[in-house]
């Protein structure tokens, strides 16, 4: 019979945070808010729930987190903390850490929630993930879950809401748009199931035996974020410009439209 692995799992990418504990039997967790607000609380509630376990950093078999894409304040804060709680445990020896992308695990987090046959882990399903990247932008990924393993079958990319195409294949969308764009999204994905979901800790503990049996742990040093977006801001001469654009739009908008609320 296989050892039971303990795994630690974190999330910081978006504005909430989620950190879960395994001893392969039992899980425990604690969900908080994320965000620049993760900086300080991240760690208090990764003690508490050692303590509530009974488990040490150095019986862990790895340290999950979310890589990202996301929060660049969150990613910096689960990779540091990843890699702090790594180097320090075993006396100095280190632990192995996990990077999961975060859309990985909000796909799965929607695919746990989905009722029906689909919610079975070796059910096939295409999930189309998207989070939203703020700037008036998403970030969205497609994945296959099949024989209880998930497989990216595309890149992450930013779009714009109103130029999203899923893939063929897709069954799902799941993320935390559907309100943000509501309206802006092709009135064409109507036909598809749409999940509300988060990436959370749990989802990265029911990934995390798959993708560490496949050989993706790997050294602290190496726990980096995922960064698809290199531009965080705009310029002052952007800012302007999209307030004219803005302005235009609205301008030139159908008499009688009412933009959402």
């Amino acid at each position: 019979m296989p050892k039971p692995l303990k795994f630690l799992a974190f999330d910081t990418s978006t504005d909430r945070m989620s950190v879960a504990l395994t001893d392969g039997a039992r899980i425990w967790q604690h969900s908080g808010p994320g965000g620049a607000l993760a900086s300080t609380t991240l760690i208090p509630a990764i003690l508490a729930l050692l303590a509530e376990s009974g488990l040490t950093l150095g019986q862990l078999d790895a340290i999950v987190f979310g890589r990202g894409p996301g929060s660049f304040t969150g990613l910096r804060t689960a990779c540091s903390v990843a890699q702090g709680l790594a180097f320090g445990a075993n006396h100095g020896a280190g632990i192995p850490v996990l990077p999961i992308d975060t859309l990985m695990a909000l796909a799965e987090e929607a695919r746990f929630q989905q009722a029906g046959p689909m919610a079975a882990a070796d059910a096939p399903l295409n999930v189309t993930a998207l989070l939203d990247a703020r700037m008036d932008e998403m970030y969205l990924q497609c994945y296959e879950f099949s024989s209880k393993q998930c497989r990216s079958i595309m890149d992450c990319t930013l779009i714009r809401p109103e130029n999203l195409v899923p893939e063929p294949s897709t069954q799902l969308l799941a993320g935390n748009v559907f309100g943000v764009y509501a309206g802006r999204l092709p009135a064409a994905l109507a036909s598809l199931p749409c999940v509300e979901a988060f990436p959370t800790a749990t989802a990265l503990l029911r990934l995390a035996p798959a993708l560490a049996a496949a050989g993706l742990c790997v050294d602290a040093a190496l726990a980096l974020p995922l960064y698809v977006r290199d531009k965080v801001a705009l310029t002052t001469e952007e800012r302007a410009q999209a307030r004219i654009d803005a302005a235009e739009a609205a301008q030139a908008a159908p008499a009688g439209l009412v933009a959402p609320g």
